[in-house]
């Protein structure tokens, strides 16, 4: 788990930066940062996106993973996470849950996650999560940098999603095929574009609702490819 235990670090010493260069910046600096980092991760969504071979399966994914989500109400409730934290550590910041919420869905979509916590707890291998890890840190000094200390508290799930795969490596491994991998890349992929045209004020997706699709998209690869 090594990997893993590096990624959590990176993220917590990239928000710390962050926060560091939060408030010696004015407003209109901010808010410019704030965009940069909206088109970087609009390019890391698209750069997922491509990834699939049967575009039919990721529309019938987020279809369904996106009724599944409203059902259960997964944005709410991952918001009301994010402001028992917030109300625990006494912070007033408004964008405290939404700095919470996007980077933890940030840094735990992808393949690197899955693909790095495998082959972290299969061959001892963390070489892609510290590539990760490094990506992270810095993507953590500029989301910290414009939502404050709830990036912070991104590092917990990543740490359990990730250090989670690396525990039941040796199934994952045998359950997960390229196929699945890549339409999972390609459903989350647009969910992180999605996060992008949020924090760009464009869009007001509801990403949490859309996460049951990440699922349905291993699933229906399974079935169909």
């Amino acid at each position: 788990m090594i990997g893993t235990i590096v990624n959590f670090i990176t993220i917590i010493l990239g928000s710390i930066i962050g926060l560091f260069f939060k408030d010696r910046f004015s407003k209109n600096i901010q808010q410019t940062v704030m965009y940069g980092l909206s088109l970087a991760v609009i390019l890391i969504g698209l750069q997922m996106a491509l990834q699939t071979k049967n575009i039919l399966i990721v529309i019938f994914s987020l279809v369904i993973g996106g009724i599944i989500g409203e059902l259960f109400k997964i944005e709410r409730r991952l918001n009301n996470l994010g402001r028992l934290i917030q109300e625990r550590f006494n912070n007033e910041n408004d964008l405290f849950v939404q700095g919470f919420v996007q980077a933890s869905l940030v840094f735990c979509v992808g393949a690197m996650a899955i693909m790095g916590s495998i082959q972290d707890g299969l061959n001892n291998d963390p070489t892609i999560l510290f590539n990760k890890s490094i990506i992270d840190g810095i993507a953590s000094i500029a989301f910290s940098a414009t939502f404050g200390a709830g990036v912070i508290f991104s590092a917990i799930p990543v740490f359990l999603y990730q250090g989670g795969i690396t525990l039941l490596a040796s199934w994952v491994q045998n359950f997960l095929t390229e196929m699945m991998i890549n339409e999972m890349t390609t459903t989350g992929g647009l969910l992180i574009l999605a996060i992008g045209l949020n924090m760009m004020g464009a869009t007001r997706i509801k990403v949490g609702n859309l996460l049951p699709s990440l699922v349905i998209a291993v699933i229906a690869a399974a079935i169909f490819l």
